[in-house]
């Protein structure tokens, strides 16, 4: 997978996997990665999948409607390069954090769906429920910071209130941060992700 990847100051630095939304690239998230873990490891990754031109971890089949058999298998493909990358680069491949956005978020709470230690903590910002009728592997104690804002036109505030609870149902400890804003990231979001981050180290 097309990705950029920066080692972090110190040789326990956690890692962060820098995941886009729709239309982005590896190098959308650093600047935003670096505010929220000043010193920590970036694997910023390219999702393979191209809609129109624009870059995307998994195909969907209309905005909200995803393509749940292509999602499975890109989830597959991304915990793999995840896995290759850390035995490539030297980083600790249970000291990654997932900082994802919009359909990168969606793909990193795909892969907590499906394997139990996939990440050390997660940061979504305006996350859907990737699959429904999954049993999700036991999750105890990881923690999960979520973004969203009260007026997303494409995350309904049911959506974000599901995912946070199938989430803390599987044992995650979950924390979400509710914007009084639509489906951009803002500032004051980033900010309330840096302080979360903050308080797990």
């Amino acid at each position: 997978m097309k990705h950029i990847y920066k080692a972090g100051v110190q040789p326990d630095s956690p890692t962060l996997l820098l995941l886009h939304g729709t239309g982005g690239t590896e190098n959308d998230l650093v600047g935003l990665g670096e505010m929220i873990a000043p010193g920590a490891g970036i694997l910023g990754v390219r999702g393979n999948v191209s809609e129109n031109g624009m870059p995307r971890f998994f195909r969907r089949l209309a905005e909200g409607v995803f393509d749940e058999e292509d999602l499975i298998a890109r989830t597959a493909e991304l915990g793999e390069f995840v896995d290759a990358a850390a035995a490539e680069y030297g980083f600790d491949r249970s000291n990654v954090f997932a900082l994802g956005y919009s359909n990168g978020a969606n793909i990193a709470a795909s892969l907590m769906f499906h394997q139990a230690d996939v990440f050390k903590g997660a940061i979504l910002h305006h996350p859907m429920v990737p699959l429904r009728g999954l049993e999700l592997p036991d999750l105890k104690g990881l923690p999960v910071f979520i973004g969203a804002g009260e007026n997303d036109p494409i995350v309904p505030r049911r959506e974000t209130e599901e995912l946070a609870s199938l989430l803390s149902g599987a044992g995650a400890d979950v924390q979400t941060h509710w914007e009084r804003q639509g489906h951009q990231l803002t500032r004051t979001e980033a900010l309330a992700a840096a302080a979360w981050f903050k308080s797990q180290a």
